[in-house]
């Protein structure tokens, strides 16, 4: 009961942060828009489910504030949308991570540590420089979904040995493979021509290209594994005092290692197949989440998804309120690193 007073607690706290941060988000542009517009071209954009006379369902707009209706076709179709798919793709990021650190019982993992993120920028890369010459090629994000979950897999046959996947073999055999597809993305890119820069911005990670249509993709991707992951938290606690101590006290270890594995490189598919490599998300997050509200999944896999869907709405604003927009890859990655450096000084990393 006490857990779960605690999850609540923290997870209201960071909701409501994440909603300041998104209408704060939402004010910031080349067109100025006042928070308080914005919170009106919102709610002008709820609708609510009523029943209609004869009894049939309809749709209905409770709210309809004065709003200009430049300032309404700002906020609602240009702003909302990145900041819906930061907060999606902040979110899956996160709970990966949180899985990941988990998993490997090391709070140095993160999404990317079984390839899936190098996966997906081949995928990509492939997409952006062969699909003009060659139209079978898939789309950008079908291609590098695919091959991000097409990399997770294969490490997992590569560290599979004797029915068993032990998370040392799997560490290694991430690496193995992400330094190979690493080398697949620079050798591809040799054939780039005047593709090159598009496919060098989208390994940065990027938000700039946000539609209605990427959020509705992602934003259930992403609740339906948080919510197979949040399903394991006991299972992720147990698994932290080992595996030979988890399966005396009833784990089905494997079975348990192969759903998360899954979930996680599925979340990170999604997430990267959308807005490129976004680094430190799914590191740095979950860790400080981890120091704030302690090892325990059943409160760590909330916090640290709704945590890491306000930090990427956050950095997300920052990349873009200077004069020229930046990547939102390299704010994270800028602000990330010199943080978990720090950690890594003053703090006790080195176990969970």
């Amino acid at each position: 009961m006490y857990e779960r007073r605690r999850t609540v607690a923290w997870s209201a706290g960071l909701a409501a942060a994440l909603a300041l941060v998104a209408v704060y988000s939402a004010t910031i542009g080349p067109v100025a828009i006042p928070a308080t517009v914005v919170a009106k071209a919102i709610l002008n954009d709820v609708t609510l489910p009523t029943l209609s006379l004869d009894g049939g369902l309809t749709w209905v707009h409770p709210f309809s504030f004065g709003v200009e209706r430049s300032h309404a076709v700002i906020v609602t179709r240009l702003r909302l949308p990145r900041i819906a798919l930061g907060a999606a793709v902040g979110f899956a990021l996160a709970t990966a991570g949180a899985v990941m650190q988990g998993f490997f019982r090391n709070p140095m993992a993160d999404p990317s540590i079984i390839g899936v993120s190098t996966g997906a920028a081949v995928g990509a890369v492939a997409a952006i420089v062969f699909q003009p010459a060659i139209p079978l090629v898939p789309d950008l994000q079908g291609m590098a979904f695919a091959t991000a979950l097409a990399a997770g897999f294969a490490v997992y046959l590569v560290a599979r040995e004797g029915g068993r996947t032990p998370v040392a073999t799997l560490l290694l055999a991430g690496v193995a493979v992400q330094t190979f597809l690493g080398a697949v993305v620079s050798y591809t890119l040799l054939f780039a021509g005047d593709s090159l820069e598009r496919a060098v911005f989208w390994l940065m990670g990027h938000l700039h290209a946000a539609s209605w249509g990427k959020v509705g993709a992602v934003w259930p991707v992403a609740l339906l594994g948080f919510l197979v992951t949040l399903a394991y938290a006991r299972d992720l606690n147990v698994l932290l005092v080992g595996e030979d101590d988890a399966h005396t006290m009833g784990v089905e270890v494997e079975r348990t290692k192969r759903v998360l594995l899954a979930v996680a490189s599925v979340l990170t598919a999604a997430a990267v197949a959308v807005a490129g490599v976004i680094g430190f998300v799914g590191l740095v997050v979950p860790h400080v989440m981890r120091l704030l509200v302690g090892p325990d999944h059943r409160v760590l896999l909330p916090t640290s998804a709704l945590a890491g869907a306000g930090f990427l709405v956050a950095t997300d604003t920052l990349a873009r309120a200077g004069p020229a927009e930046v990547p939102v890859g390299i704010v994270t990655a800028a602000l990330g690193a010199p943080f978990f450096l720090y950690l890594l000084r003053d703090r006790e990393v080195h176990s969970l």
